[in-house]
């Protein structure tokens, strides 16, 4: 037998309304959730904006967005920081540029603080040129009275004259006025002093004993004419020339050769120091007589006598500038002259070249003889300094 269920109709409608709330939450719970899925995307998306605003904008951008006073502060602001960066940048340069100014300031004070220092020591050279000069002029009494004193003097003589000048011509050219007349201008002021031969000597003295290497000569240069050169050196170097004193020896170990040797000195030395006024420093050698001493008193001053001898072409050599080195030596006398009469003797004038085709006014001068003493010898430098200075 079957069971067999019997349904009422009210339970019938009963269950098929269950069944339809049942579906219908089912329906609004899916929707629900549906809504809320993409209400989070949306806030999602709107975060992701905001996001993206606060990245791209900066915060004072957001916080002008919530709150526009300030913007308004903000601006204010930024127009300040503006103006004081414009105000810092430009003390900055102008930082800078004082720093720069007072740099070059400062380099300019060194500079003239330098050319200041420059400048004094030069004055204060000059004035102590000046102190030497006039206490040199002083201590040489201008007024006194010059007088040859020479002992047993040899017989001067000569055959030219220009004024108080007397030349002694051992050559054929005739001496004209217009050869003699000293119209030559001496500008150079660099002075070049030698010594051909180098190893001359004087009469031995008590202050000045040495050694002889040879009749009337030494090898110890403090006794010979190259210390008679230095003299002369020390002195006019107080009237502010520049002189330049070779103090080489060219008569030893040998005699030959000296005047080869001496040019090629010379030479060397004008390549550096251009000069006019050479002058090769020698003791007069004539005759044998030792007791030759030629001299004159200035004041209470003995002083050797001075002599020029002034070469020419007349020995076949070329010399261009012998007339030119006679005016010197006759300018020079000629002062001479007037200042301290008799302290030179007659220009003697030969045919010999003797290196002076170097200069335009070399010459040489012959201090004193064997029979003098080298005190005389230094004397005679004194005087000659002062001569020098007023010519040239």
């Amino acid at each position: 037998m079957f069971k067999v269920a019997v349904l009422k109709m009210k339970d019938i409608i009963k269950y098929a309304v269950g069944i339809v709330i049942t579906i219908l939450a089912i329906i609004c719970i899916s929707r629900y959730f549906s809504n809320q899925k993409e209400n989070a995307k949306e806030v999602k998306q709107k975060i992701e904006e905001e996001v993206n605003t606060i990245s791209n904008k900066s915060l004072t951008k957001c916080i002008e967005k919530v709150i526009p006073v300030a913007s308004i502060v903000n601006k204010e602001y930024n127009d300040i920081s503006e103006e004081d960066d414009q105000k810092t940048e430009k003390n900055y340069f102008q930082e800078i540029l004082k720093t720069q100014i007072s740099t070059i300031k400062g380099l300019e004070t060194i500079e003239e603080k330098e050319l200041k220092e420059i400048e004094i020591a030069k004055n204060e050279e000059e004035k102590k040129q000046e102190e030497n000069s006039n206490k040199l002029e002083t201590n040489l009494d201008s007024d006194a009275k010059t007088e040859v004193v020479t002992k047993n003097p040899i017989a001067e003589n000569f055959n030219a004259q220009y004024g108080n000048v007397k030349i002694k011509n051992q050559t054929s050219n005739v001496l004209t006025t217009e050869i003699m007349t000293p119209d030559i201008t001496i500008e150079n002021k660099n002075i070049v002093l030698f010594h051909t031969h180098s190893c001359e000597s004087y009469t031995p003295s008590q202050q000045y004993q040495y050694t002889s290497t040879g009749t009337f000569r030494t090898t110890d240069l403090n006794f010979t004419v190259t210390r008679v050169g230095t003299e002369l050196e020390k002195n006019l170097k107080q009237y502010g020339y520049n002189v330049i004193h070779d103090t080489s020896y060219h008569d030893y170990p040998a005699y030959n050769g000296s005047y080869t040797r001496s040019l090629k000195t010379v030479e060397n030395i004008l390549q550096t120091t251009p000069s006019d006024i050479i002058i090769d420093i020698h003791r007069d050698a004539i005759g044998s007589r030792s007791d030759y001493a030629p001299t004159v008193k200035i004041g209470e001053d003995y002083a050797a006598q001075l002599m020029f001898v002034i070469g020419t072409n007349g020995g076949g050599l070329f010399h261009p500038n012998w007339n030119q080195n006679l005016k010197f030596a006759i300018k020079i006398q000629e002062k001479a002259e007037e200042l301290y009469p008799g302290l030179f003797k007659p220009i003697m004038l030969t045919n010999s070249r003797y290196n002076q085709h170097t200069g335009k006014f070399a010459s040489i001068i012959e201090v004193g003889a064997t029979g003098n003493t080298l005190e005389q010898c230094l004397n005679s430098m004194k005087y000659l300094a002062i001569i020098m200075k007023e010519v040239i």
